[in-house]
């Protein structure tokens, strides 16, 4: 989750371990302060394209668990196109059940698999089709005396309950296990209700779901674009946070914003997981694009100069993309929440995308996307069905 520090990070395993995947978190989110320029807002002139329903920014703190923010975000804006409206959910809800489930298949796995807050998109849909949902009101994580996610100390003891596990010390697992990594988890982030009040009716996690939010899990796809694989078939996510071994539909790279673009003309919005450990990436001015030359390329003026109005940019081939993905130039950093389409005042289109780092930055809390950063570095993408050109869901099966 990050740039040349962050990498380094990356290769001490920061994604294998739970304590530093918080520290990564911070540790992206820091080295990030340094991409920018100092007159981008007035040398950009956004004009915003569509623009459809959110709720508000949200922060999601010292913790790894932007996938739940923008997935959730993702169904609140689905919920505005459903005509409902919308409840802020439990970003942590979800959250917790995947660090139990997650911990279920660590122990299966012998610890040969992903631990840490790290998780994809389909995790959160994959908790809701399971668990149900809940309000953010009713289920807030914040079970130890602080205002804002601060997961470290969670995470370096649940890893250290699931190491014992592995270890198996009476020659043979327990169910007890389960129990005893449950409290700890829940002794952080609170006991999931069995029922609550909301709005004076009492539900389930699972009731809520399906009577107030109101979506079909099953209609929701996941696809990414890999050389590897045939196009239009599915194929294993083959990142670290993809720790329930997912498949995702594999596309051609102009295929992903041919579906984001339809999307959006049709009142869809899209969960985006991606990379955004590049010097181009700047969230101070909330502006991403891929630039022309490497960054250690490029004169002292011109890094200066990076963010300071649009900038030319290369054609993204499959070949590009996939070479960055395989020598971890592209990794599985981020995920964030495109909600609409704007043009810069040469004509350029660029995403506009919600993040979960608070309102924090020149557009407060949202930025500004080439078409051709999401082609190069989108590691996954999530939409309805409903959202993706007939032409692409027929080669698809869906």
């Amino acid at each position: 989750m990050n740039t040349f520090s962050f990498k380094s990070v990356l290769a001490a395993s920061v994604f294998f371990v739970g304590a530093t995947s918080c520290f990564a978190q911070d540790v992206l989110v820091n080295s990030l302060k340094l991409n920018a320029s100092d007159k981008s807002k007035e040398n950009f002139k956004f004009t915003e394209q569509i623009n459809l329903g959110t709720t508000s920014v949200k922060t999601q703190g010292s913790s790894g668990t932007c996938w739940s923010y923008s997935t959730n975000s993702f169904l609140e804006s689905e919920m505005i196109r459903l005509g409902k409206q919308p409840v802020e959910l439990s970003q942590i809800f979800s959250a917790r059940n995947v660090y139990v489930e997650k911990g279920v298949n660590y122990v299966r796995m012998h610890g040969a698999v992903t631990l840490g807050d790290g998780g994809a998109l389909h995790d959160v849909i994959n908790m809701y089709k399971k668990y149900g949902t809940v309000p953010r009101e009713v289920y807030t994580g914040l079970n130890y005396g602080t205002d804002k996610n601060k997961f470290a100390e969670m995470s370096s003891l649940i890893e250290g309950v699931l190491a014992a596990v592995v270890k198996n010390p009476n020659g043979e697992l327990t169910p007890n296990w389960q129990k005893a990594y449950a409290a700890v988890i829940d002794s952080y982030l609170g006991k999931v209700p069995d029922n609550f009040t909301y709005k004076g009716k009492n539900y389930t996690p699972q009731s809520f779901a399906k009577e107030v939010v109101g979506i079909n899990p099953d209609d929701y796809i996941e696809m990414s674009s890999f050389t590897t694989a045939p196009y239009y078939q599915k194929t294993m996510m083959a990142v670290p946070d993809n720790w329930s071994f997912d498949q995702v539909y594999n596309v051609k790279v102009n295929d992903m914003t041919d579906v984001i673009d339809n999307a959006l003309k049709k009142g869809y919005t899209v969960a985006w997981a991606t990379d955004v450990s590049e010097k181009s990436f700047s969230w101070k001015n909330g502006v991403a694009y891929v630039p022309t030359k490497k960054f250690d390329d490029m004169t002292a003026e011109e890094k200066a100069d990076m963010f300071n109005g649009p900038k030319p940019e290369p054609e993204i081939t499959p070949e590009m993309r996939q070479t960055a993905f395989d020598n971890y130039t592209t990794t599985d950093d981020h995920g964030m929440h495109i909600i609409g389409l704007a043009k810069d005042q040469t004509g350029r289109e660029y995403y506009i995308v919600k993040n979960s780092w608070g309102e924090t930055n020149d557009y407060k809390g949202f930025l500004f996307v080439t078409k051709n950063f999401v082609k190069y570095k989108t590691t996954a993408l999530m939409v309805n069905k409903g959202g993706i050109p007939a032409d692409i869901a027929k080669k698809l099966g869906v």
